[in-house]
């Protein structure tokens, strides 16, 4: 009799198991005296009859199914091993991590915007969350029908509805449509709630969602950029003296040789003139005399440079070549 005791036993495993399937179903077959159940890591076990769950067991190792599992089974209890018969049930393996999804739109979606009558074209991509929370839904919407269920079953559902929820929740939480970044979060956070409740019902949650980033027609990218690249200029002449210094110091200006010296050399005097003038125009709380201002010493200043001709306009210094005049 030794001989036939586990002739017709099962090993109750999650075979081939792969990181993106979300459960594995054993199923048809006949579970007889002395099988065992391998529980691995990551893993939890739930038997279940007629879709009605006898016992959810979470804890990882090898267990003897007579002795070890049939006693916590809620219907099964007194179940008793014949030496060639034995017991059907399901036993449904769920992987119990949270698993990462990228995302992201196949079509430019057309957001209704003011000034644009076709709507303002835009793509985004991110990250969604998920994980089963639900044995009970899970096994009445997907488990009873299906042998396995994988992490790309779950991104095709997502991705049907993503379109019309990134349109809602745009066109609500986007103050800036041009700037849909800044309100990012709010917006994920209002997908992640409508598709939890979405996926509520099969057991599975959406735990997070994130939007890595909005992009824009190059048209319309290329717009935004130049304004925002007008709005860090501020000061136009602070910003050519700036490029012109840049361009020097550098060495990228056009032209060469004694040309390209000359033009250096007269700019930075153009420059420094400038620059001197601002130094000796009158202060706002100093009073300003009608007439040119006469030198302390009763000395009077040359209309024109003794150095290199240019009119002084009574400065102090030459605004041309800073030669001093008095």
């Amino acid at each position: 009799m030794s001989f036939f005791k586990n002739q017709f036993a099962n090993v109750v495993e999650w075979q081939e198991f792969r990181d993106d399937m979300i459960f594995y179903k054993w199923s048809n077959r006949e579970i007889k005296k002395g099988s065992k159940l391998i529980i691995r890591p990551g893993q939890d076990a739930i038997f279940f009859k007629n879709g009605k769950i006898e016992g959810i067991f979470r804890d990882e190792g090898e267990y003897d199914i007579e002795s070890q599992i049939i006693p916590f089974l809620s219907t099964l209890k007194g179940f008793k091993f014949g030496f060639n018969s034995g017991m059907r049930v399901e036993v449904l393996f769920v992987n119990t991590k949270e698993f990462v999804v990228k995302w992201g739109t196949q079509n430019a979606i057309n957001i209704p915007t003011l000034g644009l009558p076709g709507g303002l074209p835009i793509r985004a991509n991110g990250t969604f969350h998920f994980k089963v929370n639900d044995y009970i839904s899970l096994i009445d919407e997907i488990a009873g029908v299906r042998e396995h269920y994988l992490v790309e079953d779950v991104r095709i559902r997502i991705t049907t509805v993503l379109d019309q929820l990134l349109m809602k929740w745009i066109s609500r939480e986007g103050k800036d449509m041009y700037n849909l970044q800044a309100n990012s979060f709010d917006i994920a956070k209002g997908i992640q709630e409508d598709l939890d409740m979405q996926m509520m019902k099969s057991g599975i949650s959406i735990t997070g969602f994130n939007v890595m980033s909005f992009s824009y027609p190059k048209e319309i990218q290329d717009m935004i950029t130049k304004n925002a690249s007008h709005g860090m200029v501020g000061d136009v002449n602070r910003y050519q003296q700036i490029s012109i210094t840049d361009g020097m110091a550098s060495g990228k200006m056009s032209g060469g040789g004694a040309a390209s010296d000359i033009a250096g050399m007269m700019i930075g005097m153009n420059m420094a003139g400038k620059m001197m003038n601002q130094m000796n125009q009158p202060s706002s709380n100093q009073p300003v005399s009608a007439g040119n201002p006469e030198p302390a010493d009763g000395q009077k200043k040359p209309n024109f440079c003794p150095n290199c001709g240019n009119k002084t306009e009574g400065a102090n210094f030459c605004p041309n070549c800073g030669q001093k005049l008095v």
